[in-house]
């Protein structure tokens, strides 16, 4: 007989067999990469994901189905790493929602559950695109619906969940035009059918299997399908909206009304109080829609666009040929002498008052210029459970104690290779947080690291498209202080865009300029194709080297490798001056010297760097401004 309900124990032991059987087969998401180089990681972010969801989940000691459900979806939201996983996060959030006041739950819990959880996931992404994990969920709770409408009892309404998911799964390519030329499937789509799978397979009284080690379909990076970039600035405006007595707020329709008046929307909090933030050209459309709605406070309008403009017409005077080693450890010292001069001009005021003068703000100095926190400070409290994460290997990483917060905006950069890592250090940021490419820092590791910078408000430099939106959830749920992300995709757009740092502003003034700066220069990253494919109509053979654009377009492609870095130069706009080679673990210094020099004799002039970046995967980053 088909089980008809399930309590909080029984949610935690499917939830657990849907956990192992997505471990079984991460290699399997892992290998299923629309683009042939060895980087595939969805499969890795989405295990880190669930395991930090299920290690919550068995903490809890009062077992009812919304106890569980809520756990799972605290745990995911912390532990989610790459986009897969915060997408993941999202729809565990929805479900949990929809088991709220449950001690158990039938086959029209579930499918209701899975319909919110669809839900949440399409409402977390600007701008959803089908043919990816958020067809796949969708589908498979509209076939939960449909299921539980005719058959109450949860083993039936899941049996139809996951026979929906595996064939949604299976017509991705159809809808995606990226996954039908490479003739594979979306691989976060096929996490979410693995979880299904062994959630089902507890059910029926089967172990999960071990995946093949050679799957035959392989997937989409939901990073290149679901994140996108805010092209404009024009006005910031936040505040908190308060709901009038008896009035709740109604979060969904909030958020589309102000993405059909703005960009960069972010609405978070409930039905009682909410925190808005918006960019657009009429601040005052935002505000009046806010006071029909309920009470505002701590209202503010920033114009982003004439603080653009000055740092534009500024950067314009500045020379583009200085060596990147020279130009950090330039900034490094200006956004140093920019503090002190900051906080001695506060000190002089408070002279009369406090007795400290210049000698308090030289001291501010010489700790801002060492970096190092004073060792007794304490970092601060943490609810999450990032604390018992292990984090990706850093310089800083988390571990020192939160140092006494300085003027002007922190910098968190999340950087792959010892030598870039060196050259963020040399920039002065306050937390290096080691990731990236098959290491994408959890929601939980962002946040506990932006916690201990030594400032008020933060920013974060993913430097990777796939460490986006876990670095934007992270600043939804940091309450102790304000993080904003600048969506840089690689470390030498990270560089770049730190140069535009300016550190009188605030960090929502910096996000503008940072950004521009960022994609104001040209990168390309070079490495070997590990299979035969198809991308962008072109055809890839296996170990042939490829260079991808920032957004994993392919540019150039051949057998001989400094052939193929030459088509990528060639492919750029001319009239660039500096070009430098960050040459990754799997290169040598003769070797990118001796591309260097070819690049140098190919260009009209241009100056040719190179330095040691050390990150793995990629065998040159190379950027040109």
């Amino acid at each position: 007989m088909a089980r008809r309900a399930c309590d909080g124990a029984g949610l935690l032991e499917s939830f657990r067999a849907a956990v192992a059987n997505l471990e079984a087969h991460v290699e399997e998401i892992n290998s299923l990469n629309v683009y042939p180089v060895p980087d595939g990681d969805t499969g890795s972010n989405m295990f880190a994901t669930v395991k930090a969801a299920l290690d919550e989940a068995e903490a809890v000691t009062e077992l009812t189905a919304e106890r569980v459900a809520t756990a799972i979806s605290f745990g995911a939201l912390m532990g989610a790493r790459g986009n897969s996983g915060v997408i993941t996060s999202q729809i565990f959030r929805g479900m949990a929602d929809a088991l709220g006041g449950k001690a158990r739950f039938n086959g029209l819990d579930l499918a209701h559950a899975l319909t919110i959880g669809a839900k949440t996931a399409y409402g977390a992404v600007a701008k959803p695109v089908e043919g990816t994990i958020l067809t796949v969920i969708r589908e498979a709770a509209e076939a939960a619906v449909v299921a539980a409408e005719q058959s109450n009892d949860i083993e039936t309404v899941l049996a139809a969940t996951v026979e929906a998911a595996e064939k949604s799964v299976a017509r991705t390519p159809s809808l995606l035009a990226i996954l039908r030329e490479a003739g594979v499937v979306d691989s976060g789509g096929q996490g979410i059918y693995r979880l299904f799978q062994g959630a089902l397979m507890h059910m029926t009284g089967r172990t999960p299997a071990r995946a093949a080690a050679t799957p035959t379909r392989a997937t989409a990076r939901p990073s290149t399908l679901v994140t996108h970039t805010d092209e404009g600035f024009g006005y910031e405006t936040m505040f908190l909206l308060h709901a009038r007595a008896g009035q709740p707020l109604d979060v969904d329709a909030i958020r589309d009304r102000l993405e059909e008046i703005g960009e960069s929307v972010l609405v978070a909090g409930d039905a009682r109080a909410l925190k808005v933030h918006v960019h657009n050209e009429q601040p005052d459309a935002v505000i009046a829609y806010g006071l029909r709605l309920g009470t505002l406070s701590k209202i503010s309008v920033e114009n982003l666009d004439s603080q653009a403009r000055s740092v534009r017409e500024a950067k314009a005077a500045e020379s583009a040929t200085s060596a990147v080693a020279e130009r950090a450890a330039a900034k490094a010292t200006s956004v140093a002498d920019a503090g002190v001069a900051a906080e001695a001009s506060g000190a002089a005021g408070r002279g009369s008052e406090t007795g400290t003068g210049e000698s308090g703000s030289a001291a501010t100095a010489t700790a801002t210029r060492s970096n190092q926190p004073p060792a007794s400070t304490q970092p601060p409290a943490s609810t999450s459970p990032a604390d018992a994460t292990s984090f990706p290997e850093s310089s800083h990483n988390g571990t020192e104690p939160e140092a006494p917060t300085r003027l002007g905006p922190g910098v968190v950069a999340v950087v792959a290779g010892d030598g870039l890592a060196r050259i963020y250090e040399e920039f002065g940021v306050d937390q290096v947080l080691r990731g990236g490419q098959t290491a994408n820092p959890s929601t939980g590791e962002l946040l506990r690291v932006a916690r201990l910078a030594r400032a008020r408000e933060v920013i974060i430099l993913p430097n990777n498209p796939n460490v986006r939106l876990a670095a934007e959830q992270a600043a939804r749920v940091c309450e102790d202080k304000r993080v904003v992300v600048v969506p840089t995709r690689n470390a030498a757009e990270g560089i770049a865009a730190l140069l535009a740092l300016d550190p009188t502003l605030d960090a929502a003034a910096n996000v503008g300029p940072m950004t521009e700066a960022g994609r104001g220069i040209q990168t390309f990253q070079v490495t070997e194709a590990v299979r035969n494919a198809t991308i962008g109509g072109t055809k890839v053979k296996h170990g042939q080297t490829i260079a991808l654009d920032p957004d994993d377009g392919l540019i150039a492609v051949d057998s001989n490798r400094d052939r193929a870095v030459l088509k990528a130069m060639t492919a750029l706009k001319k009239g660039y001056e500096l070009v430098t080679v960050y040459y990754g673990s799997e290169a040598t210094l003769a070797e990118a010297e001796a591309i260097a020099r070819r690049i140098g004799a190919a260009t009209d002039g241009a100056e040719v760097e190179v330095v040691h970046g050390g990150q793995p995967h990629y065998r040159y980053l190379v950027s040109a401004e």
